[in-house]
């Protein structure tokens, strides 16, 4: 029986909105880990007066925008999905933080291979004063193999830290060089994991790490152990050679645009990336190198009638 929003707490809408993600398969990872601060700061409190307390979750969460957009974007769901399922009798809005402006940070190919020089232990210990480039390294920690493939998978695929760490070598095809990023059992979310074919660069460093591991083991392993978080390592490798603003998710945001800054068709690379078209035009369209020129001629071109007139 449905029920108005002011007798229903939060908590319960977002519990019975895990039941159904779980149950129709879907991925419900995301919606499970921004369910734990909207739980604590909604409890005890029902979903008429949610609301009127967006913006007291948005001070209280003390995270930046992006996180709260996307906490607030779940429990936003989670009524959608109560409505649909007759659960409550009306629809309650949540005020989200506006969206933020996409993040330009990328790796220029230099940037790259000096990230992996800090995941293999090096560190630059002498620059060229004129373009502060490395030109002398010293090892100053052990080698971290693990950390070097999770950044040449990001590099090479452009897939997110999560699809790259639950990647198992029962999905990686080394003779028709395919990887399969989807997890078996759970339907496809927006972030699409996808399939892509394995890049020349990338499949020797597959082939050298399979020889290393198990057939079933995950691909990015540590001690013979599956690497649940890798962000501790990653940071330390980017100190290790002094880059700014990189994060796991830099990788991704870095294959996107190499590929747009190659010029090739975005459909085809939306299907490599596992991103829509409309999403890879929206945040990496500027660094296609014919971005708007064909319609900046257009507009400053004379139309054909005016042509004809002597």
């Amino acid at each position: 029986m449905s029920r108005d929003p002011a007798e229903i707490l939060v908590t319960e809408v977002l519990t019975n909105y895990l039941e159904r993600l779980e149950a129709s398969g879907k991925d419900s990872e995301r919606a499970a880990y921004a369910a734990i601060p909207l739980s604590e700061f909604f409890m005890g409190k029902s979903l008429a007066d949610a609301p009127a307390l967006c913006e007291g979750f948005r001070i209280w969460r003390k995270a930046s925008p992006s996180t709260v957009r996307r906490d607030l974007g779940i429990l936003q769901s989670a009524i959608k999905s109560a409505l649909n399922a007759q659960v409550i009798t009306r629809h309650v809005s949540i005020t989200r933080p506006p969206e933020s402006r996409p993040r330009e940070r990328w790796l220029t190919r230099q940037e790259a291979a000096i990230l992996l020089a800090g995941a293999m232990g090096f560190s630059p210990i002498l620059f060229d004063i004129s373009n502060r480039q490395p030109l002398l390294w010293k090892r100053i920690s052990r080698p971290q193999y693990h950390l070097a493939l999770f950044i040449l998978i990001g590099l090479y695929t452009g897939r997110r830290k999560e699809a790259i760490l639950s990647l198992r070598w029962p999905k990686v095809d080394l003779v028709r060089r395919k990887i399969d990023f989807r997890r078996d059992g759970l339907a496809e979310t927006k972030k699409k994991r996808g399939q892509c074919a394995i890049p020349s660069r990338l499949l020797p460093h597959l082939k050298r790490a399979r020889k290393l591991e198990f057939d079933i083991g995950h691909v990015i392993c540590w001690g013979g152990k599956p690497v649940a978080e890798i962000k501790t390592a990653f940071n330390n490798a980017v100190d290790r050679v002094y880059l700014k603003n990189v994060s796991p998710h830099t990788l991704k945001y870095t294959a996107a645009t190499w590929l747009m800054q190659s010029g090739k068709d975005p459909f085809k690379i939306s299907d490599f990336l596992a991103t829509s078209v409309p999403t890879l035009l929206k945040h990496y369209g500027h660094h296609n190198p014919d971005h708007q020129f064909e319609i900046a001629e257009a507009i400053s071109a004379r139309p054909v009638d005016l042509r004809r007139v002597r």
